[in-house]
């Protein structure tokens, strides 16, 4: 394979041609250092070098795994089809849970042999799993051809930190514990063409006890609304008619800023962006989610009937020992607010089952709540414990034969429920947008409604992008089938 990162003489940091030190400058230096780099070896070996980004877990995750595509496309890199035949492969990682782990490690496994072989390959990790201690401990004495290790908070930083590794460094490690530094203006190359995230805070300040996300995360900063509802106004001008608002949780917005903004007043701002058709946002807390956002939500169409809920427990006991700060009866008068004020509204849900101290009647108050609510749909989640976390210290812990049982018994409620909900909509029209193509049926197209349930239709790629009316004919499980008004 022809070489890409030997005879990398060029460009070299001099006193003559210093390094900006404020940011974004700083990084778009780096960018406009490598990109002669690239463009230059793209000419000696014919054709461009390749990167392969692989994403695990939330979508505030995908979203800095779209920006980290921008900085390589900017620097010169093309998409490359898999991990195995790029040149340059990046894992973003999550840590909510232990699988997310190991299926990072068994990835890496995999891409050993193939860095043997092709000694040009750069491999680098970053993301949520980069911010613990251990985990980059392990990686650096047993994974020796990871080339670049970062995390969360200089994601920012992919330039400058290949730039190193192009100029001479074996390996760089660059971890950052915490932050309070939001910089704007990244490139970006995003996944949909039609729809984005978009990120209005960053971090998290409640520490759930069974959480890692605020210890790799770190504390809440919001953005100012202006670079928001610019970014959304750029963002319209080429194409988005979609966006999803994102935040660890998304009602804190604005507490920081020493501004009198909120997130219902962030929500309002946004709704008047012209050529904006839909507005979504993940995730609200159920401590904070107040009623100037249901009223916001009530009175603006643009904004999508659907709540994601995160429920977690429906024991006061289990939630108390959660530090989810509300209890079982505040959540269902919470959830049945909402419903009322907003009938047609889709309420989605996160349960855990298994946490240390649950009981079995703790477990039968989940189910009531599940029962009371009616979920639209819900992920549901056996308790995987988190080094670090608060959580981890309790000795306690049910059989993992009872925490089966409960999760299947669980599982079995939301379904039923699911399915009676999805019936409730058949025979009604719905406006979908079409995300696209169908793969499993041919001659058919994917689109989403507003309360975030998918519907199959017939279609072809050229309506990717688009809204019909859809009249919704059949409910199967978690999705409909449909056609068009």
């Amino acid at each position: 394979m022809n070489s890409f990162t030997n005879s990398l003489d060029n460009n070299l940091i001099t006193k003559e041609n210093p390094v900006p030190e404020t940011e974004p400058l700083r990084q778009e230096y780096f960018i406009s250092c490598l990109n002669d780099i690239i463009q230059e070896k793209t000419l000696e070996a014919g054709r461009r070098p390749t990167y392969k980004i692989v994403t695990f877990g939330c979508q505030m995750n995908a979203r800095d795994s779209e920006k980290l595509a921008g900085i390589l496309s900017n620097i010169g890199y093309a998409e490359g089809e898999n991990e195995e035949t790029s040149d340059l492969v990046i894992f973003n990682t999550c840590t909510v849970r232990e699988n997310a782990n190991d299926r990072l490690y068994g990835r890496l496994g995999k891409l050993k042999k193939q860095k043997s072989l092709n000694n040009d390959m750069l491999i680098g990790i970053c993301g949520c799993m980069m911010q613990e201690k251990d985990e980059v401990e392990k990686i650096v004495k047993s994974y020796r051809y990871v080339d670049m290790i970062f995390g969360t908070h200089n994601i920012y930083k992919l330039a400058e930190i290949l730039y190193n590794r192009l100029h001479g460094r074996k390996r760089v490690v660059d971890i950052i514990n915490g932050t309070d530094m939001i910089v704007e203006k990244l490139p970006s190359k995003r996944v949909y063409k039609f729809k984005s995230g978009v990120n209005i805070m960053f971090g998290c300040n409640n520490f759930c006890s069974f959480c890692i996300v605020p210890y790799v995360r770190g504390r809440e900063r919001s953005r100012q609304p202006e670079d928001i509802v610019a970014e959304i106004k750029s963002l319209v001008e080429d194409g988005v008619v979609e966006v999803m608002l994102l935040g660890q949780n998304v009602n804190s917005y604005g507490r920081g800023l020493g501004r009198n903004i909120s997130f219902a007043g962030l929500l309002a701002m946004i709704a008047e962006i012209e050529g904006l058709k839909r507005i979504r946002f993940m995730t609200p807390h159920p401590k904070d989610l107040s009623d100037d956002v249901i009223k916001v939500m009530k009175n603006n169409p643009k904004i999508c009937r659907h709540i994601h809920l995160p429920l977690q427990s429906g024991s006061s006991k289990v939630l108390k020992n959660m530090n989810r700060i509300y209890d079982k009866e505040k959540y269902l008068e919470l959830a049945l607010k909402i419903k009322d004020e907003i009938p047609d509204i889709s309420l989605t849900t996160d349960i855990i089952v298994g946490f240390p101290t649950e009981t079995e009647d703790d477990f039968l108050d989940t189910l009531d709540v599940v029962r009371r609510v009616e979920y639209d749909s819900a992920f549901t989640f056996i308790y995987s414990k988190r080094t670090g976390t608060p959580a981890a210290k309790y000795d306690i812990k049910p059989d993992e034969a009872v925490i089966k049982n409960r999760f299947n018994r669980l599982l079995k409620e939301v379904q039923q429920i699911s399915t009676k909900r999805a019936l409730s909509h058949v025979g009604q029209i719905h406006e979908a947008l079409v995300e696209g193509i169908d793969e499993q049926l041919e001659g058919y197209v994917t689109a989403r409604l507003g309360n975030n349930m998918i519907v199959h239709i017939p279609g072809n790629k050229t309506e990717i992008g688009s809204f019909f009316n859809v009249m919704l004919d059949q409910a199967r499980g978690f999705y409909f089938m449909g056609h068009r008004i």
